[in-house]
């Protein structure tokens, strides 16, 4: 039987200077936090805009035990109806897009320039792609097996159970979407936590379950910090785990999801080559490379970092990049002239000067940009591109998640292929030049994305999918509903 639809409630505040706590959403309802307090800050403002109180560990335990109960009743169970309420999901999603694209500027910082198309549009895209896939039959029957006792055979996809999402701070609704929705999508259900910097606009997302009527339990949204991701982790009741994050919180995903031999998924740190290629023209490249990692003040995954230059080309290079930062505007999120916004915390701020800093002292020199905005308040810096350093300094081994980049010469197309792979990192790469020479390059690099002259537009049948450190399984596409599956062979005698 087709649940019938929960009627709509009021919507959860939007967030702003004082707003109010919109609560833990748990068995389909916002409740209060039973936790310590979590300041919500706006980076480009310094201003506290709003102050949401954690799950506490009953709360946890309680949302993972209504995830478990939803998914045992067999409520989420119906594909035409898991398909009906996810568009409606969709729909929702997009008509309140404004309001998602203001609490995600206010939040994250994230210029409201690139904020809607970028961190709104894309996961509306997403969930109603994954809405699209919910009733395709992934049943493969692999034939009649001659030998004796003859037999056919068979290979269904069962659900998974309670998937655990944990996001980080810079999309938070790519991550409720990629995550708990695709978990969704597959016919689990879900508890999600956003990063403990960005909350709010998650939470917001408990309303469209609301009015689209997921059944309570299939989707919770809790907030927390460290001690609650582990909680989620080693709870009994999670089958699965995806987290977004760096390799060190990674590494400890993975060491308490091994405790109980649950499977999970990480998109973790990059640190991306851009590999200019002889013939590629400048006037058309520059834009494209480096306003991809100043873009969002450098918090950005698959942002190319480790710009390889031919030597014959580096120092028209230099020019055309110093052309280009004079059109990065670092500045208020809300004016619509702003390129890139405030970096998410002063502590962060701080963290990414550091490594400017170290690499100067150890013979670099900031060949574009550089400094500090003069701005009295928010957490800003403009952007720097480095040069003066090779592939080993300690700048081209971290990922910095902030607006710089290190410009590296190279001998031959070798050589930099060479380079590009020197990292423990492999989740994208960027390749400027002849497209028939650029497709050769990407074919021989190791990252799990490849963008050719710039790519194109944010594709949601796409995979995101990290090689080396840079990650473990896959999201995305169908492929990140798969991840959802358990497959079973069922086989006969005829």
């Amino acid at each position: 039987m087709t649940p019938s639809v929960r009627p709509a409630v009021d919507a959860a505040p939007n967030i702003g200077s004082g707003s109010a706590d919109p609560g833990l959403f748990i068995n389909g309802e916002y409740v209060a936090g039973e936790g310590a307090p979590l300041i919500v800050e706006n980076p480009a403002t310094e201003e506290r805009v709003a102050t949401i109180a954690q799950a506490s560990e009953g709360q946890i335990d309680q949302a993972m035990r209504s995830a478990s109960a939803a998914f045992a009743s067999g409520v989420w169970r119906d594909p035409a109806f898991r398909a009906q309420v996810l568009g409606r999901m969709a729909d929702l999603f997009a008509e309140r897009s404004a309001e998602f694209a203001r609490s995600l500027v206010a939040e994250t910082g994230t210029p409201v320039s690139i904020g809607k198309f970028l961190q709104v549009d894309g996961p509306i895209d997403m969930l109603r792609y994954f809405a699209g896939r919910v009733t395709v039959d992934r049943t493969r029957f692999l034939g009649v097996d001659e030998r004796s006792p003859r037999s056919e055979s068979m290979i269904r996809y069962e659900p998974a159970g309670v998937a655990v999402g944990i996001g980080a701070y810079n999309n938070p609704l790519l991550y409720i979407v990629s995550k708990a929705c695709a978990a969704m999508a597959a016919g689990c259900t879900a508890v999600f936590m956003p990063s403990s910097l960005t909350p709010f606009t998650a939470l917001l997302f408990g309303k469209i379950a609301q009015e689209a009527g997921v059944p309570p339990g299939v989707l919770n949204i809790i907030v927390g910090g460290p001690d609650a991701a582990r909680a989620l982790t080693l709870h009994p009741l999670a089958a699965k785990i995806s987290m977004t994050g760096s390799v060190e919180v990674g590494r400890k995903v993975m060491a308490q999801a091994a405790d109980g031999l649950k499977d999970v998924v990480l998109e973790l740190g990059g640190k991306s080559p851009g590999i200019v290629l002889p013939g590629a023209d400048l006037s058309k490249v520059s834009m494209p490379l480096h306003g991809r990692y100043l873009r969002n003040a450098g918090q950005g995954c698959q942002s190319p970092t480790r710009l390889l230059v031919p030597q014959a080309m580096f120092d028209d290079f230099v020019d055309a990049a110093r052309a280009a930062f004079e059109n990065i505007i670092v500045g208020d999120p809300l004016d619509s002239a702003t390129t890139s916004g405030p970096l998410i915390r002063e502590s962060h701020r701080a963290r990414v000067e550091g490594f400017v800093d170290r690499a100067r002292s150890a013979g670099g020199s900031v060949l574009a940009g550089g400094g500090r905005p003069d701005r009295d308040k928010g957490w800003f810096m403009n952007g720097a591109l480095l040069g003066g350093l090779d592939n080993d300094a300690e700048i081209c081994r971290s990922e910095l998640f902030g607006p710089v980049a290190v410009a590296i010469p190279y001998r031959d197309v070798d050589h930099a292929i060479a380079i590009a792979n020197d990292s423990a990192f492999g989740l994208a790469a960027s390749v400027f030049g002849p497209l028939d020479t650029a497709r050769d390059v990407a074919a021989r690099l190791q990252a799990g994305t490849v963008s050719i002259n710039g790519g194109g537009a944010f594709r949601v049948d796409s995979i995101l999918s990290g090689w080396k450190m840079s990650g473990v399984g896959t999201e995305w596409g169908d492929d990140g509903i798969a991840e959802y599956l358990l497959p079973q062979h069922i086989q006969w005698t005829l």
